[in-house]
């Protein structure tokens, strides 16, 4: 029995994938590198506050902007209910 043969296009598609695994092996060692180093502890700590800090103004923006559009609502405080004590001459109304 003789080996199965590959196609050209088995062979592309298999070349193709470890091209592609060296690529993102490649990638996950520079940047666990870069995070190790201080330069890129300092990158990623600035990156985290800046994202963190845009964030908090476009809710403040968002915020501030709801406040101005929606319209006060004044309460009125409800009526004081009439009190009636019940006593033996006073029937209790129904």
């Amino acid at each position: 029995m003789s080996p199965t043969r590959k196609t050209a296009g088995q062979k592309a598609v298999a070349t193709r994938k470890r091209n592609a695994a060296k690529r993102q092996a490649a990638g996950k060692k520079v940047a666990s590198t870069r995070k190790g180093r201080a330069a890129g502890k300092k990158a990623a700590k600035t990156r985290t506050r800046q994202g963190a800090a845009r964030k908090a103004a476009v809710t403040r923006a968002r915020k501030k902007e709801a406040a101005l559009t929606q319209p006060v609502q004044v309460q009125n405080p409800p009526a004081p209910e009439p009190q009636v004590q019940a006593t033996p001459e006073t029937p209790i109304p129904e």
